[in-house]
């Protein structure tokens, strides 16, 4: 169902006033030999004329830094200005890292590195202490891309080294300055041996099942520039529980990638078949392919299926970027043990541009096999017709070819093939005018057995078109948001229109105190034709045919993220298929920073349909603390009334030093016994534990 979850509409950076005040911080890198250990030393101090005003709410590692003061830098090692390492702090000593490639930011790749922060009585100050052995990098560079930028968040102010400019974002990494003589850097052997030992406890009905093993994670710099990552009996037992979902549309959902050996070297495996990215608040195209999808391995129907081994080869080859993975899994009573390759290669052109190609074989299911091959390519530039602004054309082409899949028929079988999806983009974003148009068609039969595809047998075309002026002394207004955008998606086998949507935002003011009055008037006119019956909640169905309706969208209350107590309440109103439907989410936080923070949220759907009356509803609730940024616990409680399952993960993550971790996580389900109370029994009970010690040569 259109709406988003009440969150901030707009997390763009290019949001924050960017401006380069030399006068108001002060940066220092030094790289040398600390216990024999190479490192890259990066100070910085951050004046302040009211020091009792930072803001440091979050102290957990990787915790959301968008409503803190915070300083974070980009490492260009390569100079091929698309890529970078990305490292942040904030007041309160938290670790956030991540990769940055094509102006998007990986936050969950995790390296080992320190940082420690203070308060001061003139603002604060930060040191980062990067080792070497945590980048790649040519060996023989001594020039390094490089940016840093520091911000206010009471004053939603950005302040930064280089490209200090509305239309550019700090992820845009050509627009970062350079740091030179950067000679004689070594990182050693560059290998890395990390092994962990897990153990598990589930109790499911009425049994208990008991496990443990040891597994060994290796990482090799084959060349400073290149590396290869191995793991061996892997364990993902720390990794999160996904946000629960309530899908009401007829197509599939993503969740996203969160497990640690997929997610090193990650961004070298993104294709050129997703996107542009909507403004904040506007519903997604719902139609991104993904040739390559690493949930599609080791997942399936739900249930984990075992990594024997898996090796990843990452890196950069002159100016050529490739990866190259291979990885078995171990035998499951719905599967049998199997094999997986993907490969990636793109050949980086001017500044921001790049050709590649792609190609996957396996196919997770049992007795089926598939390959995907395709070839994608990026012009990007940040002075387009000579001016500062920026654009981004993408273009694609990918084909599927699978064998054992039910009601299919390959091409040697006498199959019609129609296995294709290609399309292209152009994108103009920039902070007063953005625009965008998007082409794409998937063929019936494309299937990428190793990637994700939303929807099948359509042609789309979304067009879009926003206007954001900054006025000066009006209400105490930033930015004003106004957006059009229209998505159409035409059937391929009959030629007619699918659906169609119109989304209008009228009146999105971000005001200078951090809170906002976003989506007040959004209107979205729809039309949807069902070609089959569709049950949109259990027991409800929709007939085949034309449906015409409007929905309104009003954004009750956004509160800054920088009060102790904040939140957010949105509603979504209007026709809705062949009845009524009204959409309610909310939020709020509470915050004792920088140690404690607990936060609830809703998102509700109420129809009234001719064909039934549905109820769909998600609660949940988290609360986490921090003893230290080396110690962190959280909790999450979701329920949605579609599985009337109520689950409860308790995490615990130690760092007793950078690379050795342990990991405790809790998770407890409980099944709702009848719609007309409230009776929970336990359904199951997991424990699981994992420590990993690093030795690095």
């Amino acid at each position: 169902m259109p709406g988003d979850s009440g969150g901030e509409r707009r997390r763009s950076p290019a949001d924050d006033f960017a401006r380069a005040r030399p006068e108001v911080g002060r940066s220092h890198v030094d790289y040398g030999d600390h216990h024999n250990r190479w490192r890259a030393y990066v100070g910085v101090v951050s004046y302040d004329s009211e020091p009792r005003r930072v803001i440091g709410t979050q102290m957990a590692r990787d915790s959301s830094l968008s409503s803190d003061d915070r300083v974070e830098i980009l490492l260009d090692t390569f100079r091929d200005q698309r890529s970078a390492f990305y490292f942040a702090t904030n007041p309160s000593g938290a670790l956030v890292d991540g990769l940055v490639a094509s102006g998007q930011l990986n936050a969950d790749w995790d390296a080992i590195w320190d940082v420690r922060t203070r308060r001061t009585d003139q603002g604060w100050i930060a040191e980062f202490a990067i080792p070497f052995k945590s980048l790649s990098f040519p060996a023989e560079r001594t020039v390094w891309g490089f940016n840093i930028a520091r911000h206010i968040y009471r004053k939603l102010e950005e302040n930064r080294w280089s490209g200090a400019r509305l239309d550019t974002q700090l992820y845009q990494v050509s627009e970062g300055g350079e740091i030179t003589n950067l000679v004689g850097l070594t990182q050693g052997i560059g290998l890395d041996v990390r092994p962990f030992l897990a153990g598990r406890w589930l109790h499911v009905g009425g049994q208990d099942d008991r496990s443990g093993k040891p597994g060994l994670d290796v990482f090799y710099n084959i060349t400073p520039s290149l590396r290869l990552t191995a793991t061996f009996n892997t364990d993902f037992g720390e990794t999160e529980v996904d946000a629960r979902q309530i899908n009401l549309s007829r197509f599939s959902v993503l969740f996203p990638e969160k497990r640690s050996f997929f997610l090193q070297g990650a961004g070298v495996f993104g294709f050129a078949s997703t996107g542009p990215e909507p403004a904040g608040g506007i519903p997604p195209a719902g139609a991104d392919v993904y040739p390559f999808f690493s949930r599609q391995i080791g997942l399936l129907g739900g249930q984990e299926v075992p990594l024997d081994a898996g090796i990843k080869l990452t890196g950069t080859v002159g100016r050529t970027d490739v990866g190259l993975l291979t990885v078995r899994t171990g035998d499951l009573r719905i599967v049998s043990e199997k094999n997986f390759l993907v490969g990636r290669v793109k050949r980086n052109l001017f500044q921001q541009s790049y050709v590649g190609a792609i190609f996957t074989g396996g196919h997770p299911a049992q007795e089926q096999s598939g390959q995907t091959y395709g070839a994608d390519m990026r012009l990007a530039t940040s002075r387009f017709l000579g001016r500062p602004n920026n654009l981004v054309v993408n273009a694609y082409g990918v084909r599927s070819v699978n064998e054992g899949v039910p009601g299919r028929r390959s091409l040697s079988e006498g199959g019609s093939g129609r296995d294709w999806s290609y399309g292209f983009s152009a994108h103009y974003p920039n902070d007063k005018f953005n625009a965008q148009v998007a082409f794409r068609e998937i063929q019936e039969n494309f299937r990428p057995a190793l990637g994700f595809v939303q929807r099948d047998n359509v042609r789309m075309l979304r067009m879009a078109a926003s206007y954001n002026p900054r006025p000066k002394d009006f209400l105490n207004v930033q930015q004003m948001f106004h957006d059009i955008y229209y998505t159409r998606f035409t059937r391929l086998d009959n030629g007619q229109v699918e659906s169609w949507d119109l989304y209008v935002t009228l009146l999105d003011w971000h005001l200078r105190s951090g809170d906002n009055l976003h989506g007040m008037f959004d209107f979205n006119p729809t039309y949807e034709r069902l070609f089959e019956s569709f049950e949109i909640s259990p027991g409800v169905h929709l007939l085949p045919g034309e449906y015409r309706f409007t929905r309104f969208r009003s954004n009750l209350v956004s509160t800054a993220a920088k009060r102790r107590l904040s939140g957010s309440m949105n509603v979504t109103y209007g026709n809705y298929w062949s009845g009524k439907a009204e959409q309610l989410t909310t939020s709020l936080t509470y915050k004792l920073p920088p140690r404690f923070t607990i936060g609830v949220s809703t998102n509700q759907t109420f129809a009234r349909l001719p064909e039934g009356h549905f109820i769909a509803r998600i609660f949940t609730a988290n609360v986490s603390y921090a003893a230290s940024p080396s110690l962190s616990l959280s909790n999450l409680v979701q329920y949605d009334n579609r599985s009337r399952n109520m689950g409860w993960q308790s995490r615990v993550r130690w760092t007793l030093q950078p690379g050795n971790d342990l990991f405790f996580a809790f998770n407890q389900g409980w099944i709702r016994e009848d719609v007309g109370n409230l009776r929970f029994r336990t359904q199951d009970s997991k424990v699981s534990t994992k420590f990993q010690y690093s030795f690095r040569f």
